[in-house]
């Protein structure tokens, strides 16, 4: 039976967003490769930041001949690092994996003597780990790990389709290693300094932006407008919220989008109308954002706000239909941050609205989609800094 390669990215992008140890996410994706793909044998090495060096992570199957301790880890001067390092962008390469073929065949053309000389080096690497295809993968400019894969079990060669999936694969595990890696230092941090914890959030926030074409500053527009909701709101009630929550609205606004990491970047930056099945996925994303971040027990309270942002205060909302001031009041403050900022940003499928259009229309659903308490301090905050 033919896989869905596509079926299998998405499944997988939704599952190792979730997982924030790398050794657990590696050996899943290596499982999969070796399980669904068919693939005989898969190595992946990710680089470790304290020795600076790639350290074998995973690898399938366990007990593979020829493969000795010393192979463990490769240093930064390997010449699969070296290549990838140094080549990126060449196209010497029909992909930007290396496959072992079009590396034997390229060795023998009039190359330069030192592209030559690392090609030979980079044969002879494959070789010993008897790979056929060698994927890096970066996260921006930085070489998170490359991904080693044997011949097919059947021993016919990879087809377009399944290349495809490897690379795009190769980019999903970059970004989820690098989620991981920010995760364990948000943990690290918690205990440690506030402000390095604030910063370490940024981070996340910044890896959602990177994945969204058409939302490039909206998590910091919702953060700033959620505040200065919050700050209106105070003024009238100082009992109503103290430091503490105000420190959860900056963090769930900051995050409130996280749970996008788990969707695929052709459905983000789709251009046409989104079908029924890709609007589910989107909504998804809040159930997703509440699920990444409930392992860190010191975000319960900002979570609130991450989950239930889509909430609707006449209970036509998601993820749960909540009604009225069931809905936690940080979610309802980013509810209509988050609107106004659509609203005044031009997606794919529609321009953006004036500020003054947008604010008449958060004035015309009080009461519908939005709480009037925070309605009332939206508008203060509005009028004062004439958004």
């Amino acid at each position: 039976m033919a896989i869905d390669y596509k079926r299998e990215l998405e499944s997988a992008s939704k599952n190792m967003i979730l997982i924030h140890d790398a050794r657990v996410l590696v050996k899943m994706i290596i499982r999969m490769l070796v399980q669904r793909a068919k693939v005989s044998k898969a190595f992946i090495f990710l680089h470790d930041k304290d020795i600076n060096n790639y350290r074998m992570a995973s690898w399938r199957p366990a007990k593979e001949a020829g493969i000795s301790r010393d192979s463990s880890q490769i240093g930064i001067n390997n010449p699969l690092i070296r290549f990838f390092r140094e080549y990126r962008g060449s196209r010497l390469f029909s992909d930007e994996a290396i496959i072992l073929d079009e590396a034997k065949k390229l060795v023998k053309h009039n190359l330069a003597r030192e592209t030559k000389l690392l090609l030979a080096a980079v044969i002879e690497e494959m070789d010993k780990f008897g790979a056929v295809v060698c994927i890096p993968s970066f996260f921006r400019h930085d070489l998170l790990g490359i991904v080693l894969l044997g011949s097919k079990v059947d021993n016919k060669k990879f087809d377009r389709q399944e290349m495809d999936f490897f690379i795009a694969l190769a980019s999903d595990v970059s970004m989820a290693v690098r989620n991981a890696q920010l995760f364990k230092d948000l943990q690290v941090e918690l205990n440690r300094n506030r402000q390095l914890y604030i910063r370490i959030t940024i981070a996340l926030a910044a890896a959602i932006e990177a994945k969204d074409n058409y939302t490039h500053g909206h998590t910091s527009r919702v953060t700033n407008l959620s505040m200065g909701i919050a700050t209106k709101i105070a003024q009238k009630d100082k009992k109503l919220f103290d430091s503490k929550f105000l420190e959860d609205l900056h963090i769930a606004s900051l995050l409130h989008d996280i749970g996008k990491i788990g969707i695929p970047e052709f459905i983000l930056n789709k251009e046409e109308k989104l079908t029924g099945e890709e609007m589910n996925r989107i909504k998804e994303h809040p159930v997703t954002g509440a699920t990444i971040l409930a392992p860190i027990k010191e975000l319960s309270s900002a979570i609130l706000g991450v989950r239930y942002h889509h909430e609707r205060y006449d209970g036509t909302g998601y993820p749960e239909g909540l009604k009225g001031e069931r809905i936690p009041l940080i979610a309802s403050i980013i509810s209509v941050a988050d609107s106004f900022d659509a609203m005044t940003t031009d997606r794919p499928y529609r321009k953006k609205l004036s500020s003054e259009s947008a604010f008449n229309e958060i004035i015309s659903l009080e009461g519908r989609h939005y709480d009037p308490r925070i309605v009332s301090g939206f508008t203060d905050y509005y009028r004062e800094l004439s958004l």
